[in-house]
């Protein structure tokens, strides 16, 4: 069962997601694993004016390049996108809207699908922005998986943290200056790995 993570972030935080997501997905015996990255719409010029650090971009530039052919050759695919304005970031849309060819040929149908997103603050539109990738989703005739309650820690009342049924979550703080949790990287891993085992049943 192949098994493909692909996300887009600007300082890190979806990144560190993403780092987790793959790991829950490689305990899964049988799952083949790879992480890519959506293509930068930004300019180097744009990014230094959002604050962007070096380090950051260094990291994401590391990450191969996804292509849409890429996505047909996998059993499951699970995205990750900061969460902007209660949307995906216009990194990740761009990318989705060259999957038209795809589309066309069917070749996402019956492939397992997956969100997870970071977003500024608790209240930043995480959910939101999972909910605006499902209707693209369901076009190309993927299979949508959550995060359970299985994960238990999404009941946790007892400290801050994102994480729904929809998917796992980051809060970053307004400057960035928050990282994800132990509990958020616990349930990025729990997806990555609850999705694995879902879409190699599927495979058998």
């Amino acid at each position: 069962m192949k098994l493909l993570v692909v996300y887009y972030t600007m300082n890190g935080h979806t990144h560190k997601l993403a780092e987790a997501v793959s790991e829950g997905a490689r305990e899964v015996d049988g799952a083949e694993v790879q992480v890519r990255r959506v293509p930068e719409t930004l300019s180097e010029a744009n990014l230094k004016k959002r604050g962007v650090t070096a380090e950051a971009r260094e990291i994401f530039a590391k990450v191969p390049v996804c292509t849409p052919e890429e996505l047909e050759n996998v059993d499951a695919v699970i995205f990750g996108t900061p969460a902007y304005l209660g949307n995906m970031s216009g990194q990740m849309r761009t990318f989705l809207d060259s999957l038209g060819d795809l589309w066309k040929k069917n070749s996402l149908v019956g492939k397992v699908g997956s969100v997870f997103v970071s977003s500024g603050s608790q209240h930043g539109g995480q959910e939101a922005a999972i909910l605006s990738f499902h209707p693209i989703l369901l076009h190309l005739g993927m299979m949508i998986v959550g995060l359970p309650y299985t994960f238990e820690s999404q009941r946790r009342v007892d400290e801050v943290a994102g994480g729904s049924p929809y998917g796992a979550s980051t809060i970053t703080g307004r400057a960035g200056e928050r990282w994800p949790s132990e509990t958020e990287l616990a349930g990025a891993r729990f997806q990555g790995k609850h999705v694995a085992g879902i879409a190699l049943k599927l495979a058998q």
